[in-house]
C-alpha cells in the first residue's frame, strides 16, 4: 500500500482558492476541494472545522492577495493606487472580483472598518491635506462609484475595443483628478 499523501492547510487553501477563481466562493464545497486534491474529505475536516471556515480561509487569502496588489502599485497617491489596484485586481480574479463586489456577501463585513483606514490614510496626500473626514468620505464616494463600475466592465470584459488597459488607467486618473479639481472648487466657494 502506498504511503498517504499529507496535505497542508495551505494545500488545500490553495485548492479552495483556485475553485473560488473558476466559479467563485459558492463552488468551494468538500466534493470540489477533494476533486480538486484527489483526496478523501479526512484531510480537510482535520485542518477546517467546516466547509464555512475553509471559506473564510480562502477570503483572507483573497484579501491578502489584494493587499499585495495595492502594494505593488507605483502611483504618486494612494488615491490612484486604490484605483489601479481595483482594476488589476477585476483584471486578474474577475469571478471573485464580480461575487465580493457586485453581488451581497457576507464576506465584505468589515468593509466600513477598511474604508475608514483609506479615509484617514488619504488625510496625508498633498491633495487633500486640510480636509475635513466628511470632505475626504465624500470624494472616497464619487471616486469609489466611477472605479467599482469601470472595475465591473473590467471583470466582464465589458470595455469599448478601442480601449485597451493603458486607457483604461488614463481614463481612471484623469477622473479622479477631475473630481478632486471640483471637490477643490467647492471647498473654495468656486462654482464650476
Amino acid at each position: 500500500m502506498p504511503p498517504k499523501t499529507k496535505f497542508t492547510k495551505e494545500a488545500i487553501v490553495e485548492a479552495a482558492f483556485q475553485i473560488a477563481q473558476e466559479e467563485g466562493f459558492s463552488g468551494i464545497t468538500a466534493r470540489s476541494v477533494t476533486e480538486r486534491l484527489h483526496c478523501s474529505v479526512a484531510p480537510i475536516y482535520v485542518n477546517f472545522k467546516t466547509i464555512d471556515e475553509l471559506i473564510a480561509a480562502v477570503v483572507q487569502r483573497v484579501f491578502a492577495l489584494s493587499d499585495e496588489i495595492l502594494a505593488r502599485q507605483k502611483g504618486s497617491h494612494l488615491f490612484e493606487n486604490i484605483g489601479k489596484a481595483s482594476l488589476a485586481f477585476a483584471r486578474e480574479y474577475p469571478v471573485i472580483f464580480r461575487e465580493l463586489v457586485v453581488q451581497p456577501n457576507p464576506h465584505m463585513a468589515s468593509y466600513e472598518i477598511t474604508e475608514n483606514a483609506m479615509i484617514e490614510a488619504l488625510a496625508e496626500d498633498d491633495s487633500m491635506r486640510g480636509w475635513t473626514f466628511d470632505e475626504r468620505r465624500h470624494l472616497f464616494l464619487q471616486m469609489q462609484i466611477f472605479q467599482v463600475g469601470l472595475s465591473v466592465m473590467v471583470a466582464n470584459g465589458n470595455l469599448p475595443s478601442w480601449l485597451d488597459a493603458q486607457a483604461v488607467e488614463a481614463l481612471l486618473l484623469e477622473t479622479g483628478d477631475d473630481l478632486i479639481v471640483a471637490q477643490q472648487a467647492k471647498r473654495e466657494g468656486i462654482g464650476l
